[in-house]
C-alpha cells in the first residue's frame, strides 16, 4: 500500500463516519465531487466497494465496515500520540544535554539552574563536565558552554556570565622555598601545575597581558590535570604554581592559604556563552534553560 492509499482511506473514514459526502467534504475542506472521485478511485484499486450509495444516504458495505473497524483505533492512537507531542512542545519537559567545563558549571551554570529546575520537575538536564572542545552536533548535545572568543561563528551564542580572570597562585610554603616570579618568563624556572584540555591535546600555554603586551608561557612541573579542583588541591599542597580562575581561589587567597603572583599580568577573558546550532527548533524545556542561564547584567 502506498501513501496515496492511506490518505484516501482517511477520506473514506470521514465519509463512513459522517454517512454523507456533503458533511465529509466540509469536514475535510474539499469539494463533494473531488471526494466522491477519490473514494471511487480507491475502490477501483482495492477491487471491492467500500460504500453503498443511494440518493438519500451513504453507508459502509461489509468490506467497508471491516476496514473502518480496523482503521479507526489505529488512527485514534496516532492522533493521541500527535496530541501528546504537541503538549510536549508547549510544556517544559524532556532532557537537555549540555557540554561544559567544571569552572563554567560551578561558577555560572549550576548556581543559575538550581532554583529553576525545582520549578520545572519534568525537565531533566544532563551536564557533561569536559574541559575539551566537543562537537555538540555530532555528539548529540543540545548546547555547549565556552568562552565567547571560542564559539564558532555558525552557532547561536547567548552570554551567560561576566568576564573573569585567571590568576597565578602559590602556597606560602612553596614561595618560602622559591622566590616569587617577577615576570611571566620567570615561570620556566618554577614548578608549575599544568593543565591539559584533552588527552590528545597539548598542555595549555599560560596567557598573560599587560600594557598592550601579550605573553604566552609554556610551563613545566610535576603534575598535569584536566580539572581545576585537582589543580587547586595540588597548589595548596605546595607542589607548585597554578594558573586558575580567580573566583575559584579567592577564598583561599583571602584566608592566606594561597598567594597571588604576577597579579598585574593577569588578563580578563570574555565570559561564558551558551551556544547551540542555528538550525534547530527549540523545545519549551530548552527555552527555559536558555532564559535561566542568560546573563541579565545584574
Amino acid at each position: 500500500m502506498d501513501r496515496r492509499d492511506l490518505s484516501e482511506m482517511l477520506w473514506f473514514m470521514a465519509v463512513a463516519e459522517e454517512r454523507s459526502f456533503t458533511k465529509a467534504a466540509a469536514r475535510l475542506g474539499t469539494s463533494q465531487s473531488t471526494l466522491s472521485l477519490t473514494i471511487r478511485q480507491l475502490e477501483e484499486r482495492l477491487g471491492f466497494r467500500l460504500l453503498t450509495r443511494t440518493t438519500r444516504s451513504v453507508a459502509p458495505t461489509e468490506a467497508g465496515e471491516r476496514l473502518l473497524l480496523s482503521l479507526a483505533p489505529r488512527i485514534s492512537e496516532i492522533e493521541s500520540e500527535v496530541d501528546a507531542l504537541m503538549a510536549f512542545r508547549d510544556k517544559p519537559s524532556g532532557t537537555i544535554r549540555i557540554s561544559l567545563s567544571d569552572h563554567a558549571f560551578y561558577s555560572v551554570v549550576w548556581p543559575k539552574l538550581k532554583p529553576v529546575l525545582k520549578q520545572y520537575p519534568e525537565i531533566s538536564v544532563e551536564l557533561n563536565l569536559d574541559n575539551g572542545f566537543r562537537n555538540i552536533v555530532e555528539e548529540r548535545f543540545d548546547a555547549g558552554v565556552r568562552l565567547g572568543e571560542s564559539v564558532d561563528k555558525d552557532m547561536i551564542a547567548v552570554r551567560i556570565g561576566p568576564d573573569w580572570r585567571l590568576v597565578a597562585v602559590a602556597s606560602p610554603d612553596y614561595l618560602a622555598r622559591h622566590p616569587a616570579p617577577e615576570m611571566p618568563q620567570d615561570l620556566v624556572h618554577h614548578q608549575c601545575i599544568n593543565y591539559r584540555q584533552r588527552t590528545d591535546a597539548g598542555r595549555y600555554a599560560w596567557e598573560f597581558a599587560k600594557d598592550g603586551r601579550d605573553i604566552r608561557v609554556r610551563v613545566n612541573g610535576p603534575l598535569v590535570f584536566n580539572t581545576s579542583f585537582a589543580m587547586i588541591d595540588a597548589v595548596l599542597s605546595g607542589y607548585g604554581i597554578g594558573y586558575l580562575a580567580e573566583d575559584l581561589v579567592e577564598e583561599h587567597i583571602a584566608a592566606g592559604r594561597l598567594v597571588p603572583v604576577l597579579d598585574d599580568w593577569s588578563p580578563e577573558f570574555a565570559g561564558y556563552y551558551l551556544y547551540y546550532p542555528t538550525r534547530r527548533q527549540n523545545s519549551a524545556a530548552f527555552t527555559v534553560i536558555v532564559n535561566a542561564l542568560r546573563d541579565t547584567g545584574a
